[in-house]
């Protein structure tokens, strides 16, 4: 079983560049404990801080040269050519495969300071995956729908690139099937959710043609000493964290840690991603240290 690290985008820190600099040493962290991926997320016009993803990963790519390593994108609100060129640069600063993690986006807010629609992003995802795929293949690509006429980009990826399609909605599932990318489950649902919702996956896998291949992610707060990581839990979740329950929030021990990745991978999951609950630094490096010494065993 696989296990990455998502590095969280919105950290609080008294200024910009400290907040980065937080970023940078969880990264740096995760590499030395033998994390298998690093990715970071998307958010557009966000009220508070946000690291835009890709300036951001590739400052950590200098943390993280030679493992798999990507980031979000909620495609309907970026242009497809902008994307492709985008993921063809920061390919090249790795030497290892590339993970385009693709979600639709939410917010009506945050579409409209876009200049998206809600009402078309399924539609629009689909077709900027096609340009999207194509131009990093290598091809010319021209698109009535979105109005791109025939063009290339230089920078063309030479490794593979993993497509990561989130989502737990039918069309999230056809799409990632269809594509040939593993399906990337959000931290929301629970072990018998996740199974059911892996089930229909792999049929549409099996009406494609294509191998399935899954993701999950889970938000944690892991300290060697389990009992003072539930404690220190204890009042994030009594805020209501993110909307999620306790029953899918990763929280404890080495001995937690291990059984909830042996519960995932028992389910049919090839890697989970994870992500600190906490906004502070200490937590978040002491979960690291704990998957670390997880993924030695």
């Amino acid at each position: 079983m696989k296990i990455g690290i998502s590095v969280s985008s919105s950290i609080t820190a008294d200024r910009p560049s400290r907040a980065l600099a937080m970023m940078v040493e969880r990264a740096a962290a995760a590499h030395a404990a033998g994390l298998t991926s690093l990715s970071v997320g998307d958010r557009q016009a966000h009220p508070g801080w946000y690291a835009q993803n890709t300036p951001t990963l590739g400052r950590l790519l200098a943390e993280w040269p030679d493992r798999r390593a990507g980031c979000l994108f909620l495609v309907p609100l970026w242009h497809p050519v902008l994307m492709a060129g985008q993921i063809g640069t920061l390919a090249a600063l790795v030497d290892a495969p590339f993970i385009v993690q693709v979600g639709i986006g939410s917010g009506d807010g945050q579409f409209a300071s876009m200049s998206a629609s809600m009402r078309t992003r399924g539609a629009v995802t689909d077709e900027s995956l096609r340009v999207v795929i194509g131009l990093l293949a290598g091809e010319e690509m021209t698109s009535e729908q979105l109005g791109i006429g025939p063009t290339r980009i230089g920078l063309v990826p030479e490794q593979e690139i993993e497509w990561w399609v989130g989502g737990g909605s039918e069309a999230a599932m056809e799409r990632a099937a269809r594509i040939g990318g593993a399906w990337y489950a959000g931290p929301g649902p629970d072990h018998q959710r996740l199974a059911e919702l892996l089930g229909r996956y792999r049929q549409a896998c099996a009406w494609h043609g294509t191998t399935p291949r899954a993701t999950v992610r889970r938000d944690v707060l892991l300290r060697p000493d389990g009992d003072e990581a539930r404690r220190r839990a204890e009042a994030i979740m009594a805020a209501g964290y993110r909307g999620l329950g306790p029953d899918v929030l990763l929280v404890g021990g080495p001995e937690d840690a291990a059984a909830e990745v042996a519960a995932l991978e028992a389910i049919g999951f090839d890697e989970v991603v994870v992500r600190s609950m906490s906004l502070d630094q200490d937590d978040a490096l002491a979960s690291i240290e704990v998957l670390g010494a997880l993924t030695t065993t």
